[in-house]
């Protein structure tokens, strides 16, 4: 009998205490040996034994890559409100490698000395089901309200949930007897008994019971793990069972994987040698036995009942089955947003190389039927890095940084780096890269629409400062993209990317950037229009040192209008600051002003690193203009004053992002200086005032700041000539239009179909 787990192997070391590092020392050589998992008793009551919390939280900062588990927590010395937070903060620490096993407490005068209450045996049974309940409740973030769970032993009424842990955390429940057997079968993730206490036929007896409670429960038997703590002896001759050469060991363990479904092993031992003659002798053979029966991408039934339909769940490639999320895993409620809008997609894809990149693409495409979403950084104003029922590809685990060439300021990151991460990792150079003008937004979905931010005027756009590309196109191939390889791609990624490929990382030349000017103002708007006008002139007329940002909202009764301006000026003179501020904070009445000298990576650090949870579905408008005149002025007046909007910018472009031939990239709005856009909560009033007071005015669309699906977008977005070519592009590299949940560039086959 076979459960589908892949066969792991752990150690059972004791947590002594004198010395106080030997347990550790062993915990390190288990991760050397190559075990999967490390773990220890849970004595509280015992002085000659560590704290096993503390030595957990020890053991994970002195190791890089094994699973730590208690064996087994003794439930009644650690209340499960708390245990549920230590857990989850264990699991964040080091990286997902916490494995939480509960039991229902022995030794009960020793636990009664410290000050626990001991139950009759029927009522631990009660405590231990009452205790899952709530670490799970505090642990789900799954739901918005607060955590409520458990009974009369243990409970939560109204506490905050979270933290949510890095996976998914298993809860294995130790325990041998019929009414504790039922409860695992019910409720747990696994199994952990001893097989010097139950013998073999424990074993095979517990299992029955387990499985018959966990189909009344609804669940399916290869829910529950079922691991196994071993002991024995080597030697030359056989004296009894796991009392022998390794061999006779591989001959006695190999029935309780094949007959008796135990999916983990646990040498108890505290034996460096017999942890090596285990590691190299016993653990190959018998995972060789076992590698036939292993599942790859097993779900308990529970996250199975929550798949979306439409999705080939079992058909995912094996080098992404792993790290998948889909809508019942504990990771769904961080990856299932986006910053500004709630999604529910069926499955997120998370590759961490260009290979596997290519296997979800081919996923996705097996999947046609379904929304397909790329997400690098999930700011995305557009929304296309969620949906609802589909397939979204990750890239947040490409998060690189190198630096290729010094002397000419080469680097190469990451598609799935956040720009206040760029920053930071640049700053130590002297040197930084133009980006937006938040720094949590990733690298690849803004460099490849355009990228205008805090620098612009002075070093140009983002996509202006690649130098090549690596790109997964729809088939799956990897190739490199620049001037010189595959030209025509490395062309229409700077502006269209998102239409003919999903870039793993960029190579961007950088500028030198010291300390620069940063300053915040908040500017009296009564008479808007005038204000506008006003504000647009003193930024055309700054040096390029200088971008700015302006901020306004809806007007509000009874309160003064007022817009929020910020620039950036690439100087660290603070003469040199004032001066060229001076106009931009002179063009109406100063209600507030802030300006210091800093770093340009404390700039862009403005972003939480908290996963997105983003809810509803904002709308959002944008447009270049070359000049903020009269007409456009009273046009965003009229458009502020109806209220369809909660949130207007205008942002500086121009300067150096003129200095590009519009046909040197598909970003072709070269000869605007300013972009602006306005984000609201009802389309079809947003579209109503917009497509009124200033559309008319509009010299095209920037791609990130637009929601309207309206098939005349793309033409706003994309000249004749630039969208023409694109479309031939679009026929050599995604002729089958893998890449249409966005702006849709349709192939130029698709066209004469």
């Amino acid at each position: 009998m076979s459960y589908g787990h892949p066969l792991e192997f752990g150690t059972f070391v004791t947590p002594g205490n004198a010395p106080p590092h030997d347990p550790v020392d062993l915990a390190k050589r288990s991760e050397e040996l190559g075990f999967d998992l490390v773990t220890f008793q849970d004595h509280p009551y015992q002085p000659r034994f560590h704290d096993v919390w503390t030595l957990l939280a020890w053991v994970a900062g002195q190791t890089s890559r094994i699973r730590l588990a208690p064996n087994v927590i003794n439930l009644p010395l650690r209340t499960p409100s708390v245990l549920a937070r230590a857990a989850a903060s264990l699991d964040l620490l080091s990286g997902g490698r916490l494995e939480l096993a509960l039991g229902a407490g022995g030794f009960p005068d020793a636990a009664r000395a410290m000050g626990a209450t001991v139950r009759p045996p029927r009522e631990k049974i009660e405590a231990l089901s009452q205790a899952i309940d709530v670490i799970r409740e505090l642990q789900d973030l799954s739901s918005g309200r607060p955590a409520r769970a458990g009974g009369e032993f243990h409970r939560v009424v109204g506490a905050q949930r979270g933290p949510a842990p890095a996976h998914a955390l298993p809860i294995w429940v130790g325990g041998v007897k019929p009414r504790m057997l039922r409860l695992i079968g019910a409720k747990a993730d696994g199994w952990l008994p001893s097989l010097p206490y139950i013998g073999r036929d424990g074993v095979t007896a517990g299992n029955k019971i387990i499985d018959e409670a966990a189909v009344a429960a609804g669940r399916e038997p290869a829910d529950i793990r079922r691991l196994l703590n071993i002991s024995g002896a080597f030697q030359d001759t056989s004296a009894g069972f796991l009392q022998g050469p390794p061999a006779q060991w591989v001959d006695e363990l190999l029935p309780l994987i094949l007959e008796d479904g135990v999916g983990t092993l646990i040498l108890m031992t505290d034996s460096a040698a017999d942890m090596e003659t285990f590691a190299t002798e016993v653990m190959p053979a018998l995972r060789a036995a076992a590698a036939p029966l292993a599942r790859t991408n097993h779900r308990p039934s529970a996250v199975r009942a929550k798949r979306r339909p439409g999705i080939g769940y079992d058909d995912v490639p094996a080098s992404l089955a792993r790290s998948a999320v889909e809508p019942g895993d504990v990771e769904y409620p961080t990856v299932r947003s986006n910053y500004m809008r709630g999604g529910s997609p069926g499955l997120v894809l998370r590759p961490s190389t260009p290979d596997e990149v290519g296997d979800a693409l081919r996923f996705a495409a097996g999947h046609r039927h379904l929304p397909f979403g790329v997400r690098s950084g999930g700011h995305g104003v557009s929304g296309r890095s969620t949906n609802d029922g589909g397939v979204v590809l990750d890239m947040g685990r490409f998060r690189t940084f190198e630096v290729l060439d010094p002397a000419s300021r080469l680097v190469r990151i990451g598609a799935g780096m956040r720009w206040m991460e760029v920053a930071a990792a640049l700053a130590p150079h002297g040197w930084a890269l133009t980006s937006g003008d938040y720094g949590g937004v990733g690298v690849g979905g803004l460099t490849t629409a355009g990228g205008i931010g805090w620098m612009t005027r002075k070093y140009g756009l983002t996509l202006d400062h690649v130098r090549a590309a690596t790109v997964v196109l729809a088939d799956g191939s990897v190739v490199r993209a620049s001037a010189d390889e595959h030209p025509d791609l490395f062309w229409a990624l700077r502006g269209a990317g998102a239409n003919v490929g999903v870039v793993t990382d960029f190579d961007f030349r950088v500028d030198e950037v010291g300390d620069v000017g940063w300053g915040q103002f908040v500017l009296d708007a009564s008479d808007t229009a005038g204000m506008l006008v006003r504000y647009g002139q003193a930024v055309e007329a700054a040096p390029r040192d200088l971008t700015a940002n302006l901020l306004m909202g809806p007007p509000q009764p009874g309160q003064p209008s007022f817009a929020q301006v910020m620039a950036l000026v690439d100087a660290a003179d603070p003469e040199t600051v004032v001066e060229q501020m001076t106009p931009i904070a002179s063009v109406s009445a100063l209600y507030d002003q802030n300006v210091v000298i800093a770093p340009y990576s404390a700039v862009i650090s403005n972003a939480s690193t908290e996963p997105h949870r983003g809810q509803g579905e904002p709308v959002s408008r944008s447009g270049f203009v070359r000049h903020l005149t009269p007409e456009v002025a009273a046009g965003i007046a009229r458009l502020l004053a109806s209220g369809a909007t909660y949130f207007f910018q205008i942002r500086a472009v121009g300067g150096a992002v003129s200095d590009v031939a519009v046909s040197d990239t598909a970003y072709a709005h070269r000869d605007a200086n300013f972009q602006i856009a306005a984000i609201g909560s009802n389309r079809q009033r947003l579209d109503r005032v917009w497509d009124r007071e200033l559309y008319p005015l509009m010299e095209g669309l920037y791609l990130s700041f637009e929601t309207d699906p309206r098939p005349e977008r793309l033409t706003d977005a994309f000249p004749p000539a630039t969208l023409a070519r694109l479309r031939t592009i679009k026929a050599v590299y995604d002729p089958t239009n893998l890449f249409r949940d966005n702006f849709n560039i349709t192939p130029a086959t698709e066209d004469r179909s």
